[in-house]
């Protein structure tokens, strides 16, 4: 134990004392918030950008339509021609040029209508053209058939059916989402943690044999002392700096966002944003503002102590038993460019936990594939939690599938480990030769 001990601390102290781990511990936070900062402030004077149309309005259909806003203003021609109107537009250096014709009727006015542009215009400018138009011609359309708009609205009123448990609190339509993904971004965490700090051990295995420094070592330590404390060490040192980014990470984008007075939801799609606050006095109803309210109090119901503690739980059981395939490769090479027809059978079962996780747990959440795969210890650690947002027992994952998920963690792992141990321990000491699939076989039965 005291040995195992000795290695864990040498590990942990040769990955944080490395002058690119210290490096990249702190760059990283500083080049993400940079990043981060940088689209925000693009995207800030890309939105900035005032644009200006021309309109060439000869119909009385549509007087007083065009509305200004704060990146589009509308600049009414009068009594000139179409051709003057375009030369004068293109002259002031206009966006673009919107021709409205007279004709006999509001349904002929809209087909004639053209945008005259120098390029392709973009979402933005067309979405506000073209919504007039659609209003205008709804309310024609409903004043011809006889129908009032406010009968128009009743008429096409959506029905939601509403949702409730059986202790009587609101349910929501799309909560299996929301939940599958809060826990798929815990589960993606792992992916990328286990595929980063994996590959730590198995280029620090390498780098030990290559430089002949594991002969020195083996003579006094177990190759299984040896492998646990060099996971162990460098998930340690995987932990420290993960956190340091997060924290630091977190520190600085407050700090930079307050500084440069940027507004983080200007990050969203501004499609979504546009559509969803376009005439919101109108389109959103009391009941709408009530549905955001509960996905919002949805995710304040999420048990986070259950889903934080479950994540800590998995991502260690789950690094271990990929670190020590990790170690096992390292041990079993070279160089790092043979581990490459080795590498790709490890990272298949945590894809393939990202998207079928996604796909069955959006679904159903409680179905078989669902429930196979979280059970599934290559697939566990992603696949459950996903599924843990919706809570352990009543409602939730039943007890038994969590408790039989960790149970088959802590038995795969000492098999794995077990297997990798043999596997290192022979390969630690093999130079020169590239090992195939059959010969990691072989090593397996000394």
């Amino acid at each position: 134990m005291k040995k195992l001990r000795l290695i864990i601390k040498r590990e942990y102290l040769a990955k944080v004392r490395n002058k690119s781990f210290v490096i990249m511990t702190f760059l990283s936070p500083i080049l993400m918030v940079g990043m981060i900062v940088l689209i925000a402030y693009l995207t800030k004077l890309n939105d900035s950008e005032q644009r200006v149309v021309a309109v060439l309005n000869e119909s009385n259909y549509f007087e007083n339509s065009f509305n200004s806003t704060e990146t589009l203003s509308f600049l009414q021609f009068k009594d000139i021609t179409l051709e003057k109107a375009k030369d004068s537009t293109t002259a002031l250096g206009f966006y673009g040029l919107l021709y409205v014709p007279n004709s006999s009727g509001i349904e002929q006015v809209a087909k004639r209508t053209v945008f005259y542009s120098t390029d392709s215009p973009i979402s933005e400018v067309l979405s506000k053209i073209e919504r007039v138009f659609q209003d205008r011609l709804r309310e024609n359309r409903l004043q011809s058939a006889g129908i009032t708009a406010k009968q128009y609205v009743e008429v096409e009123k959506e029905f939601d059916l509403a949702l409730a448990t059986f202790e009587g609190e609101q349910n929501l339509e799309d909560l299996n989402i929301i939940r599958a993904l809060v826990g798929g971004a815990f589960g993606y965490l792992i992916m990328m943690f286990i595929i980063i700090y994996g590959g730590f051990v198995m280029r620090s295995v390498i780098e030990e044999k290559t430089t002949r420094i594991i002969e020195i070592i083996i003579s006094s330590v177990k190759p299984f002392q040896l492998m646990l404390g060099k996971i162990i060490g460098t998930s340690l040192a995987g932990i420290t700096q993960f956190t340091i980014w997060v924290v630091a990470g977190g520190i600085l984008l407050i700090v930079a966002l307050a500084v440069f007075g940027i507004d983080p939801m200007i990050l969203l799609d501004r499609s979504n944003i546009q559509t969803m606050t376009a005439g919101a006095a109108q389109d959103f109803s009391p009941e709408d503002f009530e549905k955001i309210k509960s996905v919002g109090r949805e995710i304040l119901n999420i048990p986070w102590f259950t889903l934080v503690s479950s994540f800590l739980l998995y991502f260690v059981l789950g690094y271990f038993i990929y670190s020590s395939i990790y170690a096992a490769i390292g041990a079993a090479v070279d160089n790092e460019t043979d581990t490459q027809q080795f590498i790709f059978p490890i990272i298949l079962p945590l894809m393939l936990a990202i998207y079928v996780g996604f796909f069955s747990v959006f679904s159903n959440p409680h179905g078989p594939i669902a429930v196979g795969f979280s059970l599934f210890p290559l697939t566990s650690p992603i696949v459950m939690l996903m599924r843990l947002p919706s809570g352990i027992g009543e409602g939730g994952v039943p007890y038994w599938q969590f408790g039989l998920s960790i149970l088959f963690l802590v038995l795969t792992f000492i098999a794995i480990v077990w297997l990798a141990a043999k596997i290192y321990r022979v390969g630690i000491l093999m130079y020169g030769k590239k090992p195939s699939y059959k010969e990691l076989y072989k090593w397996l039965k000394y």
